[in-house]
């Protein structure tokens, strides 16, 4: 199922407006639908070309990624499957049965492509420059989910400076486009039962064509996560060794250590005991880079930079919820002795579905600006915020601080059965201890699952109430 998209495909379809060959990349979390995307833009050429790196495994060669590549370009074309010696032999023999119409040529996970091949990207950018830049009506799209691969040999190398016209790094679909994989059913399944199941999948397109709408959704988490069978119960292991590789399990260690909230560098490397720089940084960088993670700049209200102080936030809903929830009992579903069992009934239940709420919310930020009426073009900032204590101002920290010129939306995001009215004090608290820069009007916002208290509307405390069914319906 393919919804949603419209900016990426309006960026690729305007280079065909360019009059030039061109490279875009496309890179990105596993499963977040850059190959889909790119075969729906390819729809729109009169020729299109996918060839598909051959996943990493125990003694691959570039021979036999070559051979792999040969055998893709025979099957799509009238040329005979070749013995390979190079990929400039390769490029070139592609160049050769490229026609003078739009033409798009997708090198699909391009890092697995080169395995064990330190000159693949030097042949590439030779190919490029001897014989397919030539080809005015061509796009080639490098696409990847090795995004640190693509960044070292692609976009920071100095072979490629000036080639690349359009980098696009998809994200997760928006709730209302995640509304959609109910099909008919969607007006008919409430949102909290929704939230239950997007806290698993997230806005992840190829983990939402897993629902089945006609089940509820401990019956989808059921079947797809908590039987051995199940697509979500191996997911975790297949996506790491195929990104990571050998240096899977150091992820693993960091990405257990903000399971429970965001930490910054230093919470990290203490609980990892390592030092903060070196591999500990690059590891967060890739991990970021990857999409599983989010670096949380903190921007100072009413100042133009962020502070110094950052923290890292588990932004993946389903990476949270396999390495709380089923890695620790991977033994007992294997065995199949842990089907029957209640949502609810989970350990930290509330806590995780807390982060869970929060991450939905947090990638979902234009539409929450587009329900308080913001303009984005005035967003000044848009994230959490944290603010620690010194001799003048005491910790606080606000789940979604929107800043345009002038004003201070402080988001409150809350997952709770029952929501009391002690929401208002604690709110208030934070914007009291907030520094607030002069002139700037300060405006509550409440976004929420679950039952509000009474009397809660009837204070008029809160400047707008956001419920989460508001967030699924607008787009």
């Amino acid at each position: 199922m393919f919804v949603g998209r419209e900016n990426e495909l309006r960026l690729l379809k305007g280079l065909f407006d360019l009059k030039k060959a061109t490279i875009a990349v496309c890179a990105g979390r596993r499963r977040i639908g850059k190959s889909t995307l790119i075969q729906q833009f390819g729809r729109d050429a009169k020729t299109f070309l996918e060839f598909q790196g051959l996943p990493p495994r125990e003694g691959i060669s570039p021979r036999d990624q070559l051979n792999a590549f040969s055998d893709q370009l025979a099957q799509q074309t009238s040329l005979p499957k070749l013995n390979l010696d190079s990929w400039y032999q390769a490029f070139s023999l592609l160049n050769s049965i490229i026609k003078t119409e739009r033409t798009v040529v997708l090198l699909d996970e391009i890092s697995w492509m080169a395995i064990r091949d330190k000159d693949f990207a030097g042949q590439l950018k030779i190919g490029w420059d001897t014989e397919l830049k030539r080809n005015t009506k061509l796009i080639l799209v490098l696409c990847g989910s090795v995004s640190s691969w693509i960044d070292e040999n692609i976009l920071n190398s100095a072979g490629f400076v000036g080639r690349i016209s359009l980098k696009l790094t998809p994200e997760e679909l928006s709730l209302f486009h995640c509304n959609k994989f109910w099909g008919r059913q969607a007006g008919r399944v409430a949102p909290n039962e929704k939230l239950k199941m997007l806290a698993v999948t997230g806005g992840v397109p190829r983990y939402l064509e897993e629902i089945n709408p006609n089940l509820s959704a401990e019956e989808n988490i059921r079947r797809i996560c908590f039987s051995k069978e199940g697509f979500l119960f191996s997911e975790y292991d297949q996506i790491f060794r195929d990104i990571f590789s050998k240096r899977a399990p150091i992820y693993k260690r960091i990405l257990f250590t903000l399971v429970q909230g965001s930490k910054s560098l230093s919470n990290v490397a203490g609980l990892l005991k390592r030092e903060r720089g070196g591999d500990l940084s690059r590891y967060l960088e890739d991990l970021s880079a990857s999409g599983f993670i989010a670096k949380d700049l903190v921007f100072e209200p009413g100042k133009k930079n962020t502070s110094k102080f950052a923290k890292y936030r588990l932004k993946d809903n389903y990476i949270r919820f396999y390495l709380r929830y089923l890695e620790p009992i991977k033994d007992k579903i294997e065995k199949g002795l842990f089907r029957d069992f209640a949502m609810e009934g989970l350990s930290e239940w509330e806590t995780i579905m807390g982060l869970q709420f929060e991450n939905l919310v947090l990638n979902n930020i234009r539409s929450v600006c587009a329900l308080l009426a913001i303009n984005m073009n005035s967003v000044r900032s848009a994230a959490p915020y944290f603010q620690r204590t010194t001799q003048r101002k005491k910790s606080c920290q606000i789940d979604l601080l929107i800043e345009t010129k002038f004003t201070l939306y402080v988001c409150e995001i809350k997952f709770r059965k029952k929501i009391s009215k002690a929401i208002i004090v604690e709110v208030q608290e934070k914007i009291n201890r907030l520094k607030l820069p002069k002139g700037y009007t300060v405006r509550p916002v409440l976004i929420y699952v679950g039952e509000l208290s009474s009397g809660i509307e009837e204070e008029d405390y809160f400047d707008r109430i956001l419920d989460f069914d508001k967030l699924l319906s607008n787009p």
